[in-house]
């Protein structure tokens, strides 16, 4: 399975556009090579850099959404996907940009094939949805994007 974006590489520099310094909207995603045996897709944004004053976990989640259609292929620019959206740390259930308050930090797009639909309702959080997963993933795979706030 792979994930992969037109605005970016995996390892490269996320546009502004798709940051707080920009329009604050979700970059374009690309979905091959789900398994046929897949039910649902899973997508979650996170960046694992925060400085410990900001947040003690050092994890700030922006973008949750389950129960996607496995035969998703595009995820569009500005757009919520077909499926159900969850929580992020911003308490929207939508997409939050990279805004990283000290340095460049890394954002993780991970993507996850699971051999059923999780159920779970509307503003779930990344934790709930990673725990109704466990046992379920059938594949997964993840893009990585960099992002430093100028000035």
């Amino acid at each position: 399975m792979k994930l992969t974006s037109p605005e970016f590489t995996h390892n490269g520099k996320i546009p502004a556009k798709f940051t707080c310094d920009g329009e604050n909207i979700n970059p374009a995603l690309e979905i091959e090579g789900v398994p046929s045996n897949a039910k649902s897709l899973v997508l979650i944004m996170d960046d694992p850099d925060v400085p410990e004053w900001k947040r003690k976990d050092r994890m700030f989640v922006h973008w949750v959404v389950y129960d996607m259609p496995p035969d998703l292929e595009v995820i569009p620019e500005d757009t919520l996907p077909e499926g159900v959206p969850g929580k992020g740390t911003h308490e929207e259930n939508s997409y939050m940009g990279p805004c990283p308050p000290d340095r460049e930090h890394r954002y993780f797009f991970k993507l996850y094939a699971l051999d059923k639909k999780l159920h779970l309702p509307p503003g779930s959080t990344k934790h709930q949805v990673e725990q109704a997963m466990k046992g379920h993933i059938v594949a997964q795979t993840e893009l990585m994007g960099r992002y430093e706030r100028l000035g």
